[in-house]
């Protein structure tokens, strides 16, 4: 077959209806690719304060002048899941802080591959700050993979070793309000975050911050002001704005029988 006879069948194999999704997946790369040089240009985009994420750094110096340890988790969830890996990214900058600071940092976990790799990110971590000696593996230990027998010795660890600081990022289901009830009663500072919106609402009512919705996801950007996850954050929300206004455009022309626009973006 010749060349010319190969570009006649790839157009003729070409699903024209379905152009305003290459349109789409054209200029969603096209944004990314403009915030991620915008931001390597700029050395960091502007990301608007997120309050549970600027109070780590209040939890971690509490914490070491009260002279007790921060207590980290990253709840239920297994590796492969989002909510993990995200709490695995601010675990990295966490650990940074509190390597600097010389603070004690408590790692129960739920999972035996989390806890693997949570040793590994503060190992990592703490031989950034140039104290690789100061980093106890034994301070990040499996506890069980039983859901309420996971709760129950995280709360006799709080009881017990009374930290200052409780961060509770990551997956959380029904044990998500003993939890935080019990690390209230003890006084620790608390920062919550999850992408279960049903477990949010106990975090909001029992911790002092909690990561609302996509936070959770933005916070290693956030901290790390790396322009390649910073530029994707910005790309994201301008999509989202241009998203809101073809809705708003779409409701508008439906209205007033002018359907161009949705026959325009529907997919067949």
């Amino acid at each position: 077959m010749g060349l010319s006879a190969l570009r006649v069948d790839l157009l003729l194999s070409f699903n024209t209806s379905r152009l305003n999704v290459l349109v789409a997946l054209l200029i969603c790369a096209a944004l990314v690719f403009y915030f991620i040089r915008q931001g390597k240009k700029r050395k960091g985009l502007f990301l608007r304060p997120i309050s549970g994420l600027s109070a780590i750094e209040e939890a971690v110096g509490r914490a070491t002048e009260m002279g007790r340890a921060v207590l980290y988790t990253t709840g239920l969830g297994k590796m492969e899941r989002v909510a993990t890996l995200a709490s695995m990214n601010i675990l990295g900058n966490l650990a940074r802080k509190v390597a600097s600071y010389g603070t004690p940092l408590i790692i129960p976990c739920y999972d035996p591959v989390v806890m693997a790799v949570a040793q590994e990110v503060v190992r990592e971590s703490f031989a950034k700050e140039g104290k690789p000696d100061a980093y106890r593996e034994e301070n990040i230990y499996f506890v069980t993979q039983s859901q309420f027998g996971y709760a129950a010795a995280v709360d006799g660890i709080m009881t017990r070793e009374k930290p200052a600081a409780n961060l509770f990022l990551g997956t959380f289901e029904a044990e998500s309000l003993i939890l935080a009830e019990t690390g209230n009663s003890i006084g620790a500072i608390q920062i919550a975050g999850t992408d279960s919106t049903i477990q949010l609402a106990f975090f909001i009512v029992a911790c002092d911050y909690t990561l609302i919705g996509e936070e959770l996801f933005a916070a290693s950007g956030y901290l790390s002001r790396d322009p390649l996850v910073t530029g994707s954050i910005k790309a994201q929300d301008w999509l989202k704005v241009v998203i809101v206004i073809l809705i708003v455009l779409g409701v508008v022309f439906s209205t007033l029988n002018l359907d161009f626009l949705s026959e325009l973006l529907s997919v067949k």
